[in-house]
């Protein structure tokens, strides 16, 4: 699949400059050339009644998960995190209109899917090793952050260090982070965790993520970087297609 092969070439570069959510402000950025909002799409479920007593990762229907895991060679454990994401606030926030095909979209650039550099995600949606970022020192492409955790989720005492498989600063973790798999507490590390955390802070930056300025606004936040866009995108709507969908890219 040619989106997944260029998918592992962002993934490495923006591990590199420490891309990823946080901090952004949005001004000359919409008036640049961002794509237009890919279609959102939102799986069928397999919970009945209320979503938000079932973890994420259980509400998307197996033959789903299956079938499309299959067509799009998205790890099956971390697309139910992302479709178990966008199922969530399909209920809680149906105004945002997140597709869980944006949220791949975002996790095969910024760690393939959690596998960057040999990690995997078990069953329970750890990822391991943990993906860490280099130090936001203020270097060529690179931001400057100095530490707000002492380390805690980074392990870096001078500098803060994007960290998981949705890669979050410190900062931003600390004001958005969701318990998807309700285990009690919530863990950039963990697929589900961070999968609906990202949802939370998209919705929250764009408002309705199926307009053009929504999208734009939502992706403009956690990375301003026009090719970002484009990348995460031209990802989106190849994984919404359908086998033998004229829209997919390169079909």
């Amino acid at each position: 699949m040619r989106a997944r092969a260029g998918a592992v070439v962002c993934a490495a570069a923006l591990l590199l400059t420490a891309c990823g959510p946080g901090g952004r402000t949005l001004p000359e950025a919409l008036e640049l050339d961002y794509p237009p909002a890919p279609a959102q799409q939102v799986p069928g479920t397999s919970a009945e009644g209320g979503s938000d007593a079932v973890p994420v990762a259980d509400l998307a229907d197996p033959g789903w998960l299956r079938d499309t895991a299959e067509r799009t060679e998205i790890p099956r454990r971390a697309l139910a995190a992302y479709a178990g994401a966008s199922l969530r606030l399909a209920e809680t926030l149906p105004e945002c209109g997140l597709g869980w095909n944006t949220l791949a979209g975002i996790g095969a650039v910024e760690s393939i899917h959690g596998s960057y550099l040999g990690a995997s995600t078990d069953a329970d949606g750890l990822v391991s090793p943990p993906i860490i970022g280099i130090a936001l020192d203020g270097s060529e492409g690179v931001m400057e952050i100095l530490d707000t955790d002492e380390g805690e989720l980074d392990g870096d005492v001078r500098w803060d260090r994007a960290v998981g498989p949705m890669q979050f600063i410190p900062t931003t973790w600390g004001d958005y982070a969701q318990d998807g798999n309700l285990d009690g507490r919530a863990d950039p590390h963990q697929i589900d965790d961070a999968v609906l955390t990202a949802a939370h802070y998209l919705c929250e930056s764009g408002g309705d993520l199926t307009t053009d300025d929504g999208w734009t606004a939502a992706l403009a936040a956690y990375n301003r970087s026009v090719s970002y866009a484009h990348d995460v995108a031209d990802l989106a709507t190849s994984y919404g297609a359908e086998p033998g969908d004229a829209t997919e890219p390169g079909a």
